[in-house]
């Protein structure tokens, strides 16, 4: 069973994972696993590799067979478990609970070689709708209070399997940079009696300095205080605070959204890997005045160091400004 531990002096969360146990031996550069000349346990036909779905959308065939155009599996070595209780314990000063949890895997298409930059607008579409069906589901568990849902996408990002997919993992916490956030919107909504990030959005539309694009529902935009070179913003317009709320309309159109500022990035940055995150509030809590919720895409150019780990800080090479000019200019690709 997973172990999760409390830092007595930040505050933040660790997840032992006992059940991912490696010997010093273990921890050797590991690259992306190819499947050329092998079986990919998530490619049609191969149903059998993975555990049994608990989402599948399909065209054709039953459960764990063929005929599908998204999956959704428990990831075969979890970060966390759904069986069992909490069991919140002290040790003196420690405090430490069960990993319980869920850990879920989304296959998002059947082609090995697609990626949400080539695939149909449909398809991209569909991988949100799994992304809400699965929260919605998994927010009837009274024990988990925070799902987190994001994408590796090539080596430098954490990938580990080229067969293109994201990961959700459910927790019985809110993590601490999460918290962070949220507090920081409310203290920002206390002063203020406005959202945070709505005024964001009508600052940014204003100035016209960051933006990337724009649609009717979504603005994608570089942050004013980028952490990373081309780290893009995607915001709704319409103030909610859950993702998990979105309309099938928003998920269309995020969808589309999300696909073209992929594109973008490929065509000014030549491919890069690169992580999205959909930070959202947490399951349990209802509708937030303060809290807005958007997805961050952060394209893998710098390596977090020293530097970065210690202090917090972070370097950004390139200001956000003329990232957002560049992709801008790269038109809707």
């Amino acid at each position: 069973m997973p172990d999760l531990r409390k830092d007595p002096i930040t505050g933040r969360w660790v997840i032992i994972a006992t059940d991912r146990a490696r010997r010093p031996a273990d921890f050797t550069r590991e690259p992306v696993r190819s499947t050329h000349g092998r079986i990919c346990p998530f490619c049609p036909g191969h149903e059998g590799k993975t555990p049994p779905e608990v989402l599948a959308y399909r065209g054709s065939g039953g459960p764990n067979q063929s005929g599908w155009s998204l999956r959704v599996v428990p990831n075969k070595f979890p970060a966390l478990r759904v069986e069992g209780e909490v069991d919140r314990q002290g040790e003196g000063l420690y405090d430490h609970m069960n990993g319980i949890g869920a850990h879920e895997v989304i296959i998002e298409s059947p082609d090995h070689a697609a990626s949400l930059a080539e695939m149909p607008e449909k398809a991209v579409s569909d991988v949100f709708f799994a992304f809400r069906d699965r929260i919605l589901d998994l927010k009837k568990d009274p024990r988990l209070r925070y799902v987190i849902v994001f994408k590796n996408h090539g080596e430098a990002a954490g990938a580990t399997l080229e067969h293109t997919h994201s990961q959700l993992i459910a927790l019985p916490v809110v993590p601490k940079r999460v918290q962070e956030e949220l507090d920081g919107a409310q203290r920002y909504y206390h002063f203020r009696e406005r959202c945070i990030f709505c005024d964001i959005l009508q600052q940014e539309l204003a100035s016209r300095q960051r933006i990337v694009f724009e649609t009717d529902h979504f603005l994608a935009v570089a942050p004013y205080a980028s952490r990373f070179p081309f780290e893009t913003w995607i915001v709704p317009r319409r103030h909610s605070s859950h993702f998990s709320s979105a309309e099938p309309s928003i998920l269309h159109n995020l969808g589309w959204t999300v696909r073209t500022v992929l594109r973008k990035f490929e065509k000014v940055l030549e491919r890069p890997a690169f992580n999205a995150i959909i930070h959202t509030a947490p399951v349990q809590d209802g509708e937030l005045d303060h809290y807005h919720w958007h997805i961050e895409l952060i394209p893998k150019l710098t390596k977090v160091a020293g530097f970065e780990w210690g202090t917090g800080f972070y370097i950004n090479p390139t200001p956000p400004e003329e990232a957002a000019r560049f992709l801008r200019e790269a038109g809707l690709v």
